[in-house]
């Protein structure tokens, strides 16, 4: 199978195992705190509901899609929470038909689109339909594992981490730049992750001066900022690869809080 086409089943598979977790939920099970500050189980949920909807947008009427960029940029301190609060004030049976609707629907469209090389309009850079669908799993494994963290859930990590450790390192430059630093000078950092079936995923020269090492599950809890650093077993040579594992994210916008240490939770 084409990666094109890997990636459409794998973020349908990736929405399957998050539906899992929450398709039981007793009522008052949505109201759950997440890590995510503020955020409960239905916040979760209702984030991907709304991004779901917001990337049928962007694909379907990118004219529609630009004003709700601008809303974006008029409040970028807000305008995720309240669209994740909107969606957590349904009720829980009515937000889960919501996500199901949505992704289901997404998946149609992204895969008729498959077959064009069409640049789709993003918070971000455009993007293509494999790269929409390789962020949309991004956010989907990242919230679900605040939703896995909230109901004590320990889940087993999986190949499709793969789209996310590419996603996170194709991502380097942006995250200096959000910070308001220079990108790093030397090219490419080298890149070597233990993929969850035992072998190593290596991205970038061989030869290259500075280098990242670790588990992939540990290396896409750090870009996704689902961990803190000092949680994690990622390891760097070079001096801009060690602060990059400080900034490291893969997701479009501004800097996000990112986690605690876990000595440091109240």
């Amino acid at each position: 199978m084409s990666e094109p086409l890997a990636v459409f089943d794998d973020l349908r598979t990736e929405s399957e195992q998050l539906d899992l977790l929450v398709r039981d939920l007793e009522a008052e099970a949505w109201s759950t705190p997440t890590p995510a500050p503020r955020w409960t189980v239905a916040h979760q949920i209702a984030h991907l509901a709304w991004t779901d909807r917001a990337a049928l947008l962007a694909m379907g009427d990118p004219d529609a899609f630009a004003g709700e960029v601008e809303k974006a940029l008029a409040a970028p301190d807000s305008f995720v929470d309240d669209g994740a609060e909107a969606g957590a004030a349904l009720e829980p049976a009515v937000l889960l038909a919501q996500w199901r609707d949505g992704r289901a629907e997404l998946q149609k469209v992204l895969r008729s689109a498959a077959e064009t090389r069409t640049k789709f309009p993003w918070y971000g850079p455009p993007m293509s339909a494999a790269s929409m669908a390789t962020g949309r799993l991004m956010e989907t494994w990242a919230h679900g594992q605040d939703v896995a963290d909230a109901l004590g859930v320990v889940r087993e990590p999986s190949d499709r981490l793969r789209h996310i450790a590419r996603i996170g390192i194709r991502a380097r430059d942006f995250a200096f730049a959000v910070q308001g630093l220079p990108a790093p000078d030397g090219g490419e950092f080298r890149v070597e992750l233990l993929a969850p079936g035992g072998q190593l995923w290596t991205y970038g020269p061989e030869d290259a001066a500075q280098r990242v090492t670790g588990p992939a599950l540990d290396f896409c809890l750090l870009v996704t900022q689902r961990a803190h650093r000092d949680d994690l077993a990622v390891r760097a040579e070079g001096a801009d690869a060690d602060r990059w594992l400080d900034i490291a994210q893969a997701f479009a916008g501004p800097p996000g809080q990112g986690r605690s240490p876990k000595g440091t939770r109240p």
